[in-house]
C-alpha cells in the first residue's frame, strides 16, 4: 500500500491505497470558502437533510432527480453530467468534495458515478453528514448559487462497471468474487428489500449464486468514517475477496456496492473491482435467472 504524506487532506490514514480520495471534516470547515473547491452534499431524501442545513456552500446533487436518468434504468448520460457541473459552476479543474448521508452512502455512489465519467479530482469527506454533526460543526440553509461554467466529460469508463452478461458468464469462476452487499435478511430471501424502503423490491429473494454477504456498512465506523486498512483487509479477506481476485459487487439497484466498490478499490488498491449497478432488481426479476437463498 503507498505511504503517501498526506498535506492537504487533513489527519487521513497514509496507509490506504490511496489517501488522497479522502478529507476529514476539520480540513473542509477550514477550506469551505477556498476558490477550486465545490463540497457537493448526495442525499436520496434532501427533505429531512439538505434543506434543513448544509455545509456552508455546497450544492445539491438529489440521488434521484440529478445523478439517475428520469426515463431510462440508468445513471445519468455524459451530457446531463455536463449539464448537472456546468449550472453547479464546476469546471475540470474544480476539486470536488462529495459527503451524504447513511454513512456516505450516496456520496460514493455519486463517487462511482464520476468516475465512470473519467472525473479527475473528487473526493469523500470522511464521516460524511453524520460525523460532521457529531462534532457539532456549523451548517447553513443558504443555498448558494454560483456562475456557471462550460464542463466537459470524458469517458465512460466501462473498468468500473460491469452488466447482467458479463455476471452470467463468471458464474462458478473461482477467479471472482461476487460480494453481496446487502443485509444478511436480504441476502438469504428472507426479506425482498430494507425495511425502509419496502416496496422497492425484485420479484424473488435470494442472492446470486456464489455470492459471499459483506453488508457495506461494515465498513465504517461508529462515527460513519472508514475503518482503518487493517480492519478492512480483515473484514473482507475473512470472506475469501482478495487482491488476487476480480471483484463484483452488487445490492439492489447498486447504490449500496458502490461504497463497497469504493472502499476495496481506492482504499485497500484491490486492481480490479467492478459494480454491478443492475444488482438484484435486475437479477432477481428475470425469468429463469438463477438464484440461492
Amino acid at each position: 500500500m503507498s505511504t503517501q504524506t498526506v498535506t492537504r487532506e487533513g489527519s487521513i490514514s497514509k496507509s490506504y491505497a490511496h489517501p488522497e480520495v479522502l478529507v476529514d471534516t476539520n480540513w473542509v470547515l477550514a477550506h469551505a470558502g477556498d476558490s477550486g473547491i465545490r463540497i457537493v452534499e448526495v442525499d436520496y431524501d434532501p427533505t429531512p437533510n439538505y434543506n434543513q442545513g448544509h455545509i456552508s456552500g455546497a450544492v445539491l446533487f438529489d440521488w434521484r432527480k440529478d445523478i439517475n436518468d428520469p426515463i431510462r434504468r440508468d445513471i445519468l448520460s455524459k451530457e446531463q453530467l455536463e449539464e448537472l457541473f456546468s449550472r453547479n459552476g464546476i469546471t475540470n479543474d474544480t476539486t470536488i468534495l462529495l459527503y451524504g448521508d447513511y454513512n456516505n452512502w450516496f456520496a460514493a455512489f455519486a463517487f462511482w458515478v464520476l468516475k465512470y465519467y473519467d472525473v479527475k479530482d473528487v473526493k469523500i469527506i470522511n464521516g460524511g453528514r453524520k460525523k460532521w454533526i457529531e462534532e457539532d460543526k456549523p451548517f447553513s440553509k443558504d443555498v448558494p448559487s454560483y456562475e456557471r461554467y462550460s464542463f466537459k466529460a470524458l469517458g465512460p469508463n466501462e473498468s468500473v462497471r460491469t452488466y447482467l452478461e458479463d455476471v452470467r458468464q463468471v458464474l462458478g469462476n473461482k477467479r471472482v468474487s461476487l460480494v453481496d452487499v446487502r443485509s444478511p435478511k436480504e441476502f438469504s430471501g428472507e426479506i425482498l428489500a430494507p425495511p425502509e424502503y419496502p416496496t422497492e423490491h425484485a420479484q424473488r429473494g435470494g442472492h446470486i449464486p456464489g455470492a459471499v454477504n459483506v453488508p457495506w456498512a461494515q465498513a465504517v465506523k461508529e462515527d460513519g468514517t472508514f475503518k482503518s486498512p487493517e480492519e478492512l483487509v480483515a473484514l473482507y479477506e475473512s470472506k475469501g475477496v482478495t487482491k488476487d481476485k476480480d471483484v463484483i459487487a452488487y445490492c439492489r439497484i447498486g447504490e449500496r456496492s458502490s461504497h463497497t466498490w469504493f472502499v476495496l478499490k481506492y482504499l485497500l488498491g484491490y486492481p480490479n473491482v467492478k459494480n454491478y449497478d443492475g444488482s438484484w432488481t435486475e437479477w432477481g426479476n428475470l425469468v429463469r435467472s438463477p438464484i440461492e437463498k
